[in-house]
């Protein structure tokens, strides 16, 4: 182990002397070229930014993916500059490269850190041979309110869960050694509270205290640093008053001093130039002061540090050391990468990986994805025994495209296999599958065909309605009010129901969505979210009974729009909702005095409780919990103590489960969540079969920022439940006292 670390330092040791070497011999002018970034996405690129490129005015490009395009751009940078710097050549590589896996939010469903480090392995690997050597990827942003069209890239709204997810998907694109092959940088963003955007609209402010920044906001970034990751990206929204692009609070004081990173910081699109839109600054030349001497390493797509760095620096108004911080801090990665030994890429050189292990990675992804919301009366599986003919109904049922989500500019819906075809695949000649669109779109409002599908569904044994929203309803720019499912869906399931006939909803989808209006109306509900390439496939095994379902919500589902933030890991408050203080507003009596007496933190028109809690999905298992053991109950700061607990399916089929730790402290220095994540394991039980599932609970594991926003564990008592959903009932308690006890 000690022969490993002294390589490390040593190598650590060789890339500083190489990057103090360059940076030594390195114009101004060059060194700003260095934190420059530009869009290379026009044909014709080598032309339009070959002189650029040969006075070593660019550092890095982007949203190129013709290999042979990129060997001449950075031919270009290496033959033919003063100083041969190679470029990074970026691209959002967010959830696949060619081969789609599930969106983020679908990935975090699976609570399977594994799979979602092999799914950015396969990406990285596809990517690579493209050109590709950096990834705007992954983004750990907390996301509290689905209406927030980014939600669909995050991994929810669990610090713990995302940031486990977060350092997986690091792990897969980075690979062992950032240099080696089918290796890509990550970037973690945005940087940071970029989830918390007012009324869920994208770009929009965040307000955000410094002590629920750091309990919420921040420790996926910290783990992320932890973890090696090779950049970060600025965030869009300001933060407190000081856009992130512009917040040396940010950048300087937690980043650099506290977390010690060494990677560098690329802004957002723009997002230097907007500073002055912010209102932060009169102009680009203020705005890119502010954002150098925060701490932005290089400015992605706009001129303002190209226009106006150098200028500052002759004017004294920025000191030489603050760019060349910013240029090490680059250099640095690019020599982590190997691209000064090898700039160029052969795609046959890259790993070898064929296309069936790729399918099977986002097939399993995609399986262990969906989440199965509601199953009354065991509706689900269907059995091909039991059924001559299925209708097959809604305008997500055979739409290649559709599945594939959000940010996949380079994904091939060629290779998509949808719904409608993976349930013919199936169940071949054995069931009558009966397909009727009904709606052209997910948002259309015509019900001019709805007779058809009601017809078709009158003539059949059992529907399945693909219902959801395209993928353009969510991402980056497309925030909703109205999360409920758009167009005539909702009347359509009404139409449907009136048919009598078992009614399967599937939904395809970006975000969390308000599925009140049709909930009763459906008899299940399986949320495969825009499951990728080979969603069709793992949504036929999970209907008709091949795979059960696994996935669990990273999230929670409001019943209304009027309740968000709605989340699991809320405060308690001084007047807590609990079932017998909640009134609704049709019970109360005309004329009624005005009172707050007995009144807590509820709404009168809406339950207080989400439609679907954090944690929850349903099984073809029959999963039960037993015999909660902890030891020891007590224990000193410092210590470790080990939680027990046996599971058993007791249904008739194979079946994973996704086992849920969760603790909440009752005294604190600060006010602390009813409940918060602390651990998971997914276990695959046998029929029949019992397991012991055991977890280890550090102290550690529950410190928190106080009052002085410092980091400290306390002595106290605890509550602990283990279970398979936020709801967890199975509790017990322990207590931490003080080391010195």
């Amino acid at each position: 182990m000690k022969t490993v670390n002294a390589k490390v330092v040593d190598q650590v040791a060789i890339i500083e002397r190489r990057v103090a070497e360059l940076l030594g011999r390195m114009t101004l002018d060059e060194k700003i070229g260095q934190m420059s970034q530009v869009n290379a996405s026009e044909a014709g690129a080598p032309e339009y930014l070959g002189m650029a490129l040969r006075d070593g005015r660019i550092g890095s490009v982007l949203n190129q993916v013709d290999v042979a395009t990129v060997n001449e751009l950075q031919r270009i940078s290496v033959e033919e500059s003063r100083l041969g710097i190679p470029l990074l050549v970026g691209r959002d590589v967010i959830h696949g490269f060619k081969t789609v896996m599930p969106i983020p939010l679908g990935q975090a469903a699976t609570w399977n850190p594994e799979l979602v480090r092999n799914g950015a392995r396969v990406a990285a690997i596809e990517a690579q041979a493209a050109g590709i050597n950096w990834t705007f990827a992954p983004m750990i942003d907390i996301a509290r309110d689905p209406r927030w069209g980014r939600i669909a890239e995050s991994f929810g709204e669990d610090p713990y869960l995302t940031g486990r997810l977060g350092v997986a998907m690091i792990e897969g694109f980075q690979g062992d050694d950032l240099a080696g092959d089918g290796s890509i940088a990550a970037c973690a963003k945005h940087f940071a509270g970029y989830g918390a955007a007012e009324s869920g609209r994208d770009y929009a402010t965040t307000n955000i205290p410094e002590n629920e920044l750091r309990n919420v906001y921040l420790p996926p970034f910290n783990e992320a640093v932890g973890a090696g990751v090779a950049t970060l990206m600025a965030s869009f929204s300001d933060l407190n008053g000081v856009p992130a692009t512009a917040n040396r609070f940010l950048m300087r004081d937690i980043l650099r001093d506290e977390w010690g990173f060494t990677g560098f910081v690329v802004s957002d699109w723009e997002s230097i130039h907007q500073i002055a839109v912010h209102g932060l600054t009169s102009g680009d030349r203020d705005s890119a002061y502010e954002a150098a001497t925060a701490g932005i390493d290089m400015e992605m797509a706009s001129d303002a540090y190209s226009n106006h760095l150098a200028g500052l620096v002759i004017g004294e108004r920025i000191d030489i050391d603050t760019i060349d911080t910013a240029v090490a801090n680059i250099l640095r990665i690019k020599f982590r990468l190997g691209l000064f030994g090898a700039p160029y890429v052969d795609p046959d050189q890259t790993p070898a990986m064929d296309l069936e292990a790729k399918l099977r990675v986002a097939k399993q992804s995609a399986l262990e994805s969906m989440i199965l919301l509601k199953n009354d009366q065991a509706a689900l599986p269907l059995s091909i025994d039991r059924v001559d003919s299925i209708a097959v109904v809604g305008p997500l049922a055979d739409a290649p495209y559709e599945q594939l989500g959000t940010w996949v500019f380079d994904g091939d819906p060629d290779l998509s296999i949808t719904g409608l075809a993976g349930i013919r695949n199936l169940v071949g000649d054995s069931v009558d599958i009966r397909y009727v669109r009904a709606m052209e779109t997910s948002r259309s409002r015509s019900t001019d065909t709805f007779s058809e599908a009601v017809e078709v569904a009158q003539g059949s044994d059992a529907v399945i309605l693909f219902l959801g929203e395209e993928s353009i309803l969510s991402g980056e720019a497309h925030s909703r009010a109205d999360i409920s499912l758009p167009g005539a869906q909702a009347a359509l399931v009404r139409s449907i129901r009136q048919t009598g006939k078992p009614v399967i909803a599937v939904i395809l989808a970006g975000r969390p969505l308000t599925l009140t209006d049709i909930v009763d109306d459906v008899d299940a509900i399986l949320f495969a979210w825009h499951p990728g390439t080979m969603g069709g496939e793992a949504i036929a095994d999970l209907l008709f009974g091949v795979e059960s379902p696994s996935g669990k919500l990273p999230a929670t589902f409001p019943r209304e729009v009027g309740q968000i933030p709605i989340y699991y890991n809320q405060k308690n408050t001084g007047k807590p909702p609990s079932p017998n203080t909640v009134t609704n507003m049709d019970d109360i009596d005309a004329h009624a005095p005005q009172t707050s007496l007995g009144m807590t933190a509820f709404h009168l028109d809406v339950a207080y409780t989400p439609l679907f809690a954090f944690g929850h999905g349903l099984s073809y298992g029959e999963f039960s919990y037993d015999n909660l053991r902890l030891s020891p109950q007590e224990l000193r700061i410092g210590n470790s103590l080990t939680v027990h607990v046996e599971v058993a399916n007791l249904g008739k089929m194979i079946a994973d489960e996704v086992v849920q730790l969760y603790v909440r402290d009752l005294v604190g220095n600060v006010t602390r969540p009813v409940r918060e994540l602390k651990g998971f394991k997914r276990v695959r039980l046998e029929p029949g079969q019992t397991v012991t599932v055991s977890f280890e609970l550090h102290t550690d594991d529950l410190a928190f920022f106080g009052r002085d926003n410092s980091l400290m564990t306390e002595p106290g008592v605890f509550h602990l439940w283990v279970g398979g959903s936020s709801e967890a009932s199975l509790h017990s308690e322990f207590r931490v006292v003080d080391a010195a006890h």
